[in-house]
């Protein structure tokens, strides 16, 4: 019987330098979609999935997010004497039980694999999850939940990967497939931010991992890959000329880029126009944009 994966880590200790002045002083992750800041999105989808133990790699600057996960007696105390109830479980939704979130620093940025490899005394000899918060997925069933019914049936390594416009692999981790299986498809190489003309696929690795205690064996041996960093993506790699078994999974679902500002903009608009109360008035809101602009041209 396989074990279930129950552990997740969040490499949030980056600058966010795409979202300055706002990023001087608020944690990129703490940046709002709508009415929720980007970790929560990431810490529900997590929970959804079955996960109970969240471990965070941070930096300097980032005690906000501790903050955001803590009790806020006062607020709470104040909601409840105001009748506002509704409010007052959104807050308590945002509350982690003592123990439940770790915090490990990563002292220099080395990478996505180094940011991972913080976090090894945590995860000892299990298998966990990875999951990148810039990466905001609006699916049915979240992601990582689609990812864990596939790892139950397949064991190994999975990575969550889309199709993406082939002058783009160089942003991504790209996929080179041995055998597509619909959803799932056998990876036999990976390779890292490669130029369109020798990306061996289209199909791009997202922000979603469960990976193998293996995988953390060999970032420790600390390689460094593509712009001198420690890349996860080689690691994982290293697993498949070991002969231990990749895939990569086509969730059903819209992935939105929030660590672009673009990204960030279209992710707004869309759980916007999903939300129930703000749907009518919004949609009349963009209605009225789309309609100005021919005219101002």
């Amino acid at each position: 019987m396989k074990r279930k994966v129950t552990k997740a880590i969040f490499p949030v200790a980056g600058l966010g330098t795409r979202f300055l002045p706002a990023t001087k002083s608020i944690p990129k992750e703490i940046l709002t979609l709508v009415d929720r800041p980007l970790i929560q999105y990431a810490i529900d989808e997590a929970r959804a999935a079955g996960i109970k133990e969240f471990i965070f790699v941070t930096s300097r600057g980032k005690s906000a997010l501790e903050d955001y996960f803590d009790d806020a007696p006062e607020l709470e105390t104040s909601l409840r004497k105001k009748g506002k109830t509704q409010l007052l479980e959104e807050l308590k939704a945002t509350n982690m039980d003592s123990g439940a979130i770790a915090y490990v620093r990563q002292n220099r940025p080395m990478g996505l694999g180094h940011a991972v490899w913080c976090a090894r005394r945590l995860v000892g000899n299990e298998s966990f999850a990875v999951i990148l918060t810039d990466d905001v997925i609006a699916a049915e069933k979240p992601c990582l939940q689609q990812m864990m019914e596939a790892h139950a049936e397949t064991g190994g390594n999975i990575v969550a990967a889309m199709e993406v416009p082939h002058d783009k692999t160089s942003s991504y981790g790209v996929l080179d497939v041995s055998e597509d299986m619909g959803s799932l498809v056998r990876v036999k190489g990976m390779v890292e931010k490669p130029a369109p003309d020798v990306a061996p696929s289209n199909l791009a690795v997202i922000g979603r991992y469960i990976l193998t205690p293996k995988v953390m064996q060999n970032l420790n041996k600390k390689k460094e890959g593509a712009g001198g960093e420690i890349q996860l993506t080689d690691a994982i790699a290293e697993e498949i000329r070991n002969d231990n078994p990749v895939y990569g999974f086509r969730f059903r679902g819209q992935r939105y880029d929030c660590g672009s500002k673009a990204g960030f903009l279209q992710a707004t608009v869309a759980f916007g126009l999903a939300r129930p109360d703000l749907r009518d008035e919004f949609s009349d809101f963009l209605g009225d944009v789309v309609a100005m602009r021919p005219a101002a041209e």
